[in-house]
């Protein structure tokens, strides 16, 4: 699982076609803002989250983020402990996102 920075991850998820971004917050926190075209999944409930990745598609690479960049580490190395291997965390998370976001 890579560490990305905002401009790695920018330019990464701008050339990848099997690219799916997951927003592992709480539904309050992704009802507030989120990155376009994000999937939510709020590791913070252990059942569902773990209900969920095991729905993902393992071909595809998972642009992963929550709020600082702690829980996405997590779930990126939950998400590897299942056999996704294409996994990459937003350092600093979406407080530090300078891209563009939407409201919820």
């Amino acid at each position: 699982m890579p560490d990305l920075t905002q401009d790695q991850w920018k330019s990464q998820l701008a050339a990848d076609n099997e690219a799916v971004i997951l927003d592992v917050r709480t539904k309050e926190e992704f009802d507030e803002v989120s990155i376009p075209g994000a999937k939510q999944i709020d590791i913070y409930d252990p059942p569902s989250f773990m209900e969920a990745v095991q729905q993902l598609d393992a071909s595809k690479n998972y642009y992963v983020y929550c709020r600082s960049g702690g829980r996405s580490a997590q779930a990126c190395a939950v998400l590897n402990s299942i056999g996704i291997e294409s996994t990459y965390n937003l350092l600093g998370g979406i407080m530090e996102w300078s891209g563009e976001t939407v409201p919820n």
